[in-house]
């Protein structure tokens, strides 16, 4: 009867073992590196964790980690285990890979293994103005007061604009932090501010819901000067805009290597685009994210995420294939 007892004990207890494997296996963690936590993409990142959970019902579990900068991302890719998932604008990847500008230094074989997964909100830069100001240009800013920040992308390209097109000196910029660029707009301190952030920006919808603005467009020879990827912001996308703003934008892409085993990364691209509309509702700037924004990748496509733009039918850059 001990015997009996022994044998049931321990069946019941290789039958625990077994589901738990059969548990553990089908669960995929994947760490996912993002930005500061203070940022607006550490919170896309919060919401492709859950986004992914969902999705997948729970097979998939993202960590976010914060991350001081897109190049500290990058750079973790020579070291980190098979799940790691990073972002950064593209160019960093090209720089990465031919060891050049900040990665001139730190070459290492293993960044030709980066793969692209899929595309999330770009950085896309708004010039901002009251719409009393009399500014409907950039050279109407010529004497105007204007916030550009500072130590931010946002701020850094502001600046390069500005001497671009001929302003530098010419405009007066104010000494307030950006995060007081609404109130300052709305008290008339300020004509403009310059921002840079995935749009809809909540800033400018703040602005624009409380101070009538206007939103600079740029001309394309403005745009090709400046180097960066044109990106246009559709008409109403803020109150009081009615026409389509033609802008800049510096890309932002999800990536891993190599490494990754297929399946997951298939999952992961999969789960990401089913549930894109979703994350839309709580958040518009996934809205402005499309299948397009896959011809600004720098690099290859990991085939696993291959895999599901062939199957979904979405065109991919012979170049990233």
């Amino acid at each position: 009867m001990r015997a009996n007892l022994i044998k049931k004990l321990s069946a019941a207890a290789l039958a625990g073992v077994v589901a738990f494997a059969g548990t553990a296996t089908a669960e995929t963690r994947v760490t996912y590196k993002s930005a500061k936590s203070s940022s607006s993409y550490y919170q896309m990142a919060v919401q492709i964790a859950e986004a992914m959970k969902a999705g997948s019902n729970g097979d998939i579990i993202v960590t976010v980690e914060e991350s001081q900068g897109s190049v500290q991302n990058v750079m973790e890719a020579t070291v980190r285990d098979k799940n790691y998932v990073f972002t950064t604008p593209p160019a960093l990847v090209s720089l990465a890979q031919g060891g050049k500008a900040m990665f001139k230094d730190k070459q290492n074989p293993k960044f030709a293994d980066i793969r692209a997964l899929f595309p999330i909100p770009s950085l896309t830069m708004h010039f901002v103005v009251r719409d009393d100001s009399g500014i409907e240009k950039f050279a109407d800013m010529e004497g105007k007061t204007i916030l550009i920040g500072k130590g931010s992308f946002g701020a850094r390209e502001g600046a390069k604009y500005l001497k671009l097109f001929g302003l530098e000196g010419k405009v007066e910029l104010a000494n307030v932090e950006l995060s007081n660029a609404v109130a300052a707009l709305k008290n008339k301190q300020i004509d403009g501010f310059v921002t840079a952030g995935s749009y809809p920006a909540p800033n400018v919808i703040e602005a624009a819901a409380g101070t009538g603005v206007k939103v600079l467009s740029l001309s394309d020879e403005q745009i090709a000067q400046t180097k960066r990827t044109k990106l246009v912001i559709p008409a109403g996308t803020y109150a009081g805009v009615d026409g389509e703003i033609n802008t800049t934008s510096l890309p932002v892409v999800a990536y891993t290597t190599a490494a990754m085993a297929d399946d997951t990364a298939y999952a992961l691209t999969k789960t990401y685009w089913e549930q894109k509309a979703k994350m839309a509702n709580d958040n518009a700037w996934w809205a402005g994210v499309t299948a397009e924004f896959l011809n600004n990748i720098r690099g290859k496509i990991h085939p696993g995420a291959l895999k599901y733009y062939m199957e979904a039918g979405v065109s991919v850059p012979d170049s990233a294939k």
